[in-house]
């Protein structure tokens, strides 16, 4: 008698393999440096390091709380209410959460049912339609300013009806490194003021803004608090993306939902990790000081890309930094990146891939969350654009 694996409808027709996976393995296949994938490719603090092991070694190793240990989400509140003046209970409206991406596809599993609408920003982080798609929502993208990147709130209007649950924002901006103004959001504000719809607000970046500018949190503003699911990255912040260990802060009736979903997804979060972050907030100058570290990186990633014929698009905020091909090559931005990686030997990323139809404007994206040598070494491949 012959097995056979019984045939599977797929929940994710779309889906295939990711752009990121595609490019990292050409990059390793053609020796390239890998300016594609977002992360650093340097060490996190040695001080965190050792909290780690010191928590281990104090037991911290087995179940922690299901919201996450205390001291961590203390620590979380305390510092969302320096940055951004407002209270979130620790207790009941901050949870720990297996990195950023789990928040949000627990966030949407947690409010979004089938026939609800879902309003996604293009081009948007590759995670969104698919966790819309798999709680049975109905994605309505609404195409962010081409060139600009800002958000055009006609259309957002345009695109609210009585369907629509959610919305995910997403600033400073992946993959355009644009960073929403204090009238941008009070325009969202406004706009969402006569409605239920609720605001995925992933603002993982929120720790990489730069030229003096600030982080606009929807927790500053009460009638996006109000209606947020607010998600940040330890990660992001201290250069740690393995350790996938981020939050979700949201009023007490949506972190009731969103635990529903999160103690059945994940339940909890490694405990050493959560001990040893506690432990690092307690001196915030890492985080305040990430947008100097990130901007001199960026300065001096830009100033070798102007010597090339890349037209440097703004880099307001994230690790990323995006060009214009045009007065480089004819090629569409996937056989850019295809041919940069192969020829010059520097990978990027096309921004078609964070468009659901694929639109193409000559545009790339780079990480520049590297080594300075890695940096230095990109550049040299580069000047010969």
């Amino acid at each position: 008698m012959t097995a056979r694996t019984p045939e599977v409808q797929t929940k994710l027709p779309a889906v295939g393999t990711t752009i990121f996976t595609v490019m990292s393995a050409l990059a390793v296949e053609k020796n390239a440096v890998n300016l594609g994938q977002g992360f650093p490719d340097f060490h996190c603090d040695p001080a965190l390091l050792q909290a780690v092991t010191d928590a281990m070694a104090a037991g911290h190793n087995q179940y922690p709380p299901m919201p996450g240990i205390l001291p961590l989400r203390q620590a979380i509140a305390s510092k969302i209410e320096a940055l951004y003046g407002h209270r979130y209970d620790p207790h009941s409206e901050i949870t720990i959460t297996a990195g950023a991406t789990q928040a949000i596809i627990t966030a949407v599993l947690a409010v979004v049912r089938p026939g609800d609408e879902v309003i996604v920003l293009e081009p948007c982080y590759d995670s969104y339609v698919p966790n819309i798609d798999l709680a049975g929502g109905t994605v309505v993208r609404v195409p962010l300013t081409p060139g600009s990147f800002r958000p055009d709130f006609d259309k957002i209007a345009a695109a609210l009806t009585p369907r629509t649950r959610a919305i995910i924002i997403n600033t400073p901006h992946n993959p355009s490194a644009t960073v929403w103004t204090e009238a941008e959001m009070r325009r969202l504000e406004d706009l969402l003021a006569p409605t239920d719809v609720l605001v995925i607000s992933d603002e993982v970046y929120e720790h990489m803004v730069y030229t003096g500018a600030r982080h606009e949190s929807a927790a500053r503003f009460p009638g996006l608090a109000a209606r947020s699911f607010i998600v940040s990255s330890f990660g992001k912040t201290y250069h740690v993306t393995g350790w996938k260990v981020g939050y979700v802060a949201a009023p007490a009736p949506l972190t009731a939902e969103f635990r529903k979903v999160h103690q059945f997804n994940v339940f909890t979060v490694n405990t050493p990790m959560q001990h040893a972050l506690a432990s690092f907030m307690a001196d915030p100058a890492p985080y305040l000081e990430l947008p100097a570290f990130y901007q001199r990186k960026r300065d001096l990633f830009a100033q070798g890309l102007a010597k090339t014929r890349l037209k440097l698009l703004p880099s307001a905020g994230t690790y990323f930094q995006c060009v214009d091909i045009s007065g480089v090559s004819d090629l569409n931005e996937a056989d850019f990146c295809q041919w940069l990686t192969s020829e010059i030997g520097v990978a990027a990323i096309p921004l078609s891939a964070f468009y659901g139809d694929g639109f193409d404007q000559r545009v790339v994206r780079f990480c520049f969350a590297k080594k300075d040598e890695t940096l230095h070494n990109a550049l040299e491949r580069l000047a010969r654009l």
